[in-house]
């Protein structure tokens, strides 16, 4: 008996790590594209039970919170982009996390005005509330055909059963070994006996089974009131965190308007605030609208979207932030009026020098965090969601026996006007840490639609997000064929307005390419590594096949 249970545990060591390794990359019959085999299947069995996009989504979600730790949870949270076929309503749901109420500026700054950065980045006081699970109940119960407790069994299932280490794994918990290592919870949770986990090495979740099992039994309310509301909160505090449980039990989930316009000829549905996402998009492409962009060079072509990029950040710099909080005055920010001034300071042969606004900083750092997937099911629905819990393996704790692991999004707030965060980007008093406020984000998940069909896209890469989007939807608009595996690959650059640099991705782009822009009195960097993990799903609406794409550089092991 023994011998046969080895073996039956041999076998099923081996699939789960073929699953984990074979992803999507082309086409498949279930319309989902997400970072991990293993919630793209999880999302592919919802649908095959009857359920529609929604339901789906909620699956493929809470699945990444199991097999990708390092990169989103239900201690984290993120944004929803919903499309319903029925009547094509369009919703935003925002399940960004929230400052505690003992989240203070002066508790992250010391009394020499400097930010308290180890605060903001590791342990219980990085943490915002969490909305993931919030979100997970309310896009089950509006929007989706079947009971939570089934689209959440996938994941229970893999939190109990464990899967297979992948190369993405292995290097996030060799990177974060000595933070893992300072929590005991984290440790026993994502660590093999205190040491990185190697690739095959199979991660069980039991307490975070637990809660998973408690949430489909219960409900998302299960998480922010009664019994487990309280433990979570007192287990936080007592580990010099900030949470109360008012905090958890003020939590909501907020539906907002996408924010929605055209680019030549194309509608582009995306992200609001508080994400700056969608207003960034808005302004570089309205820049872009009025340059005759098909007769270009494909360096004069990257000189005009550096320069949109540049002043796009420069403004999510000064005005963006939570706008239940701030007046952001986001309709200027939209509006074509604006862009065309904004873009009438481009000089078609010389960069815009950023120091004209303000001083440098440092190189931006690789988003090492986040998730994204698309999705389009049978009936036309469609999600794209972007979920985090920030740095890889967020803070590092984990919450005493519920494996919930927390984020550090407040690293996400402006601690010190002027001051670069994790991604070395810069803000002002819009963004400023205030109790129950949101932090602004860079995640855009978005829907470019068209006379040929419908794409569906994101992706994770920090302050990069915007720049990656922008560049996905610039190869599908100017594009006359379609070729997604083409788009998720592209070589990508990007500029953030400060630090004043192209930084490029290494050995992805020829030598005149580069002594063109520099030659245009353009910096530009080559970055250490790759960096993104896009997701696309497109429609096509003359044949009506679903075509799914997955980033190469995902699969590559090599992101961290």
């Amino acid at each position: 008996m023994k011998t046969i249970q080895i073996s039956i545990r041999f076998l099923l060591v081996l699939a789960l790590l073929a699953a984990s390794v074979l992803r999507p990359a082309t086409a498949q019959e279930c319309g989902i594209a997400s970072a991990h085999a293993l919630a793209t299947k999880a999302g592919c069995e919802i649908l095959g039970a009857g359920g529609n996009a929604f339901d789906a989504a909620v699956a493929v979600a809470a699945a990444l919170a199991v097999v990708e730790p390092f990169a989103s949870g239900i201690g984290g949270g993120g944004f929803l982009l919903l499309h319903r076929a029925s009547d094509h309503y369009e919703v935003f749901v925002d399940a960004r996390e929230t400052a505690p109420s003992g989240a203070t500026r002066e508790f992250f700054v010391d009394e020499n005005g400097k930010a308290k950065q180890k605060a903001s980045l590791e342990g219980p006081t990085a943490a915002g509330i969490p909305g993931e699970p919030a979100a997970l109940d309310w896009v089950a119960r509006r929007y989706g055909k079947l009971p939570l407790a089934r689209s959440l069994a996938p994941a229970i299932r893999l939190a109990e059963q464990g899967f297979p280490a992948d190369a993405r794994y292995a290097s996030a918990s060799a990177l974060r070994a000595d933070a893992l290592n300072s929590n005991a919870d984290a440790a026993v949770s994502f660590l093999d006996g205190g040491k990185p986990a190697a690739v095959g090495f199979i991660v069980v979740q039991p307490q975070l089974a637990r809660t998973l099992h408690m949430l489909a039994e219960q409900g998302g309310a299960s998480f922010y009131h009664g019994a487990f509301a309280s433990k979570l909160a007192q287990t936080v505090k007592s580990a010099g965190g900030l949470w109360e449980l008012s905090d958890l039990e003020n939590y909501h989930v907020i539906e907002r308007p996408p924010v929605k316009f055209t680019y030549r000829g194309a509608t582009i549905t995306t992200a609001p605030l508080p994400s700056s996402g969608g207003l960034v998009l808005a302004q570089s492409l309205f820049i872009l609208e009025s340059v005759e962009m098909a007769g270009l060079s494909a360096t004069d072509r990257a000189h005009y979207a550096v320069e949109a990029m540049r002043r796009g950040y420069h403004d999510r710099a000064r005005y963006m932030g939570d706008p239940d909080f701030f007046a952001v005055p986001a309709a200027k920010l939209a509006s074509r009026e604006y862009a065309r001034r904004r873009g009438a300071s481009i000089d078609p042969a010389r960069a815009t020098p950023s120091s004209d606004l303000a001083q440098g900083a440092g190189a931006a750092v690789e988003g090492r965090d986040t998730t994204h997937f698309s999705i389009i099911d049978g009936q036309g629905n469609r999600v794209a969601a972007t979920l985090s819990v920030n740095g890889p393996f967020g803070s590092g704790y984990v919450a005493g026996d519920t494996g919930v692991l927390l984020n550090n999004h407040m690293d996400d707030f402006v601690l010190v006007p002027g001051v670069p965060n994790l991604y070395k980007l810069v803000g002002s008093e819009a963004n400023a840490v205030a109790p129950g406020k949101r932090p602004l984000s860079s995640m855009s998940p978005t829907f470019v639609e068209d006379g040929r069909g419908v794409l569906v896209l994101g992706t994770p890469g920090g302050s990069r997000i915007i720049s990656m989007v922008l560049e996905g939807i610039l190869d599908y608009v100017d594009q006359p064929q379609t070729d997604l595996a083409r788009l998720v690959a592209a070589p990508r650059f990007h500029h953030q307005y400060l630090p004043d640099r192209i930084e490029i991705e290494p050995g992805a782009f020829s030598e005149p390419w580069i002594e063109g822009l520099k030659a245009k009195g353009h910096v530009v960097e080559a970055g250490r590594r790759k960096w993104g993990n896009m997701q696309a799903v497109f429609l096509d609406k003359k044949t009506g096949r679903v075509i799914t794409a997955s980033d190469p550089r995902g699969q590559s092991g090599v992101l961290f």
